[in-house]
C-alpha cells in the first residue's frame, strides 16, 4: 500500500509535469496541422472530407495515451531509464532534424546520430573540454547518456507503434490520385497516422526516499536501491505509407509485420550495446539504416507490383467510400468492382451516371466483390443524396490533379499542394 501511495504521488507530479512540458503542445499542433492537410486534399480530390479533424485529433491522443502507457509499463519492467535533460537534447535534434525531411521527426534518427556523436566525442573527450555555456551542457549531456537504454526506448516504442499500425492504420488511409511508373493517373491510398505518446518512466535517485520496488527490473541492479522518481515526457511516433497495388488493411498489416522486426532488431541491438559497450557505434548506426531499409523496402515492394485501382473490362473500380453515405449503407468497400447498374453494365463514370436515370428512385447493382464474386444490392434513392451513392471511383482521364510523392521539410511538406493535369486526350502529360 505504501508502494502504490508512493507511486500515486508522484505519477500525479509527473503528470502536472507533461502538461508544462511545451513539446507535448508541439506534438498536437503537428497532429492538427497534418490531418487539416489530409482534409484539405480530399476536399480539392472529391468536394467532401473523409474525415473529421476534430476526431482524428482526439484518437491520435486517445491512443498516444494508450501506448504511452503500455511502454512505460515495460520500460518500467525492463528497468530502462532516461534523464530529463536527454529528452530536451532529443527534442531540439528532432526538430532540427524536421527541417530536413518530415520523416526524421521519429527518435529512431535523433538517437541513432546521438549514440554517433557520443563515441566520437568520448573518443575525443580530453581535446574537448568546454568549461560552461550550451556546449559544456551538451557535452557532458552527451557522454552521460545510456545509449542502451535509449536503444531500448527506441525498440519499445516501435512495438507499440506496430501495434497502432495494425490496429489503426486502415483508419488513417485516404484515398488519392498518382502518377504511375509508366506516367497514368491511378488510384491509391495515403496512409499516414502520428500519436503523440506519453511516457512516465521510473528514475533511480541517489539519496531518495529509499522505499523498494515491488519488483526487480531486469538492468540496474543496485541503482534502485538508493530511491527512485517518475518523469513523464511526449515523443512523437508515426508511420507514412503509400499504396497503389494493396487495400488498405493489407498495407497496414505488413507496415505492422515490418515495425514489429525493425523493434526486434533494435532490442537485439540494444542489448549487444549493454553487454559489449564497444559496438554502441554498431547498434546506433544500425537503429537509422534499418529504419531507412523499411522505406527502401516499402518502395521496391511497390514498385514491382501492379496498380490495384484502376478500371477494366468488368466495369469501374471503386477506390474509396463516403462514411455516412448510401454506399456505405450497401455494404460496398474499396477495391471491388461495380459491373452492372440496373441491368446496364458500365465501364465509365457517364455510363455510370446514365445507368442510375434510369430508375431515379431505385437502384440496382451488380458488383464483384474482392474474390471475384458477384453479388446483387438494391436501395431506394433520395433526392439529398450524392449523385454517385458515395462511391470515390479510380481516377480515368478526366482526373484533374494527383498527389505528387517527394519527402521534403516541415515547411514544404505543409505547403505542398496537389499537382494540375491537363486531360489526357489531348496527350499533355502531368505538370
Amino acid at each position: 500500500m505504501i508502494v502504490f501511495m508512493e507511486v500515486a504521488q508522484r505519477g500525479l507530479q509527473a503528470l502536472l509535469q507533461l502538461f508544462m512540458h511545451p513539446f507535448y503542445y508541439v506534438g498536437i499542433l503537428f497532429v492538427i496541422l497534418q490531418y487539416r492537410r489530409q482534409i484539405l486534399f480530399e476536399r480539392k480530390l472529391f468536394h467532401t472530407k473523409l474525415h473529421s479533424l476534430l476526431t482524428e485529433t482526439w484518437r491520435a491522443l486517445l491512443w498516444g495515451w494508450i501506448g504511452g502507457l503500455t511502454a512505460s509499463a515495460a520500460m518500467a519492467a525492463v528497468g530502462a531509464t532516461i534523464q530529463a535533460d536527454a529528452v530536451l537534447l532529443l527534442w531540439v535534434l528532432s526538430l532540427l532534424l524536421l527541417f530536413i525531411r518530415v520523416r526524421f521527426l521519429c527518435w529512431a534518427y535523433a538517437i541513432g546520430i546521438i549514440g554517433v556523436l557520443q563515441v566520437v566525442c568520448g573518443a575525443f573527450a580530453s581535446r574537448l573540454e568546454p568549461t560552461s555555456g550550451i556546449m559544456a551542457w551538451f557535452m557532458n549531456t552527451l557522454l552521460s547518456l545510456n545509449m542502451p537504454s535509449l536503444l531500448a526506448l527506441i525498440a519499445i516504442l516501435h512495438l507499440i507503434e506496430a501495434l497502432l499500425v495494425r490496429q489503426q492504420g486502415a483508419k488513417t488511409a485516404t484515398p488519392m490520385f498518382y502518377a504511375s511508373k509508366r506516367g497514368k493517373i491511378v488510384g491509391g491510398y495515403n496512409m499516414q497516422g502520428f500519436w503523440p505518446v506519453v511516457l512516465f518512466l521510473l528514475v533511480p535517485l541517489q539519496g531518495g526516499s529509499g522505499i523498494p520496488l515491488p519488483w526487480t527490473p531486469l538492468v540496474g541492479g543496485g541503482l534502485w536501491n538508493g530511491g527512485w522518481t517518475i518523469i513523464s515526457f511526449p515523443v512523437m511516433i508515426g508511420f507514412a505509407e503509400m499504396t497503389m497495388s494493396r487495400l488498405p488493411q493489407e498495407k497496414a498489416r505488413l507496415s505492422a509485420k515490418l515495425l514489429a522486426l525493425y523493434a526486434c532488431s533494435v532490442l537485439l541491438l540494444a542489448f549487444l550495446a549493454y553487454v559489449w559497450p564497444v559496438l554502441t557505434v554498431v547498434a546506433s548506426l544500425g537503429c537509422i539504416l534499418l529504419h531507412e531499409g523499411l522505406r527502401v523496402y516499402s518502395r521496391w515492394d511497390e514498385s514491382k507490383r501492379i496498380p490495384y485501382y484502376v478500371h477494366d473490362q468488368r466495369g469501374l473500380r471503386i477506390l474509396g467510400i463516403l462514411p455516412g453515405s448510401a454506399a456505405a449503407e450497401m455494404g460496398l468497400t474499396a477495391g471491388e468492382v461495380i459491373h452492372k447498374v440496373n441491368g446496364i453494365a458500365v465501364m465509365t463514370k457517364q455510363e455510370l451516371f446514365q445507368a442510375m436515370q434510369q430508375n431515379p428512385a431505385f437502384c440496382k447493382l451488380e458488383v464483384l466483390n474482392l474474390a471475384g464474386e458477384s453479388k446483387f444490392l438494391k436501395r431506394a434513392l433520395f433526392s439529398d443524396e450524392h449523385h454517385q451513392l458515395g462511391i470515390i471511383l479510380a481516377p480515368d482521364q478526366d482526373a484533374m490533379y494527383y498527389a505528387e510523392e517527394k519527402q521534403s521539410h516541415i515547411f514544404s511538406y505543409f505547403g505542398r499542394k496537389l499537382v494540375g493535369v491537363f486531360s489526357n486526350r489531348s496527350g499533355s502529360r502531368p505538370m
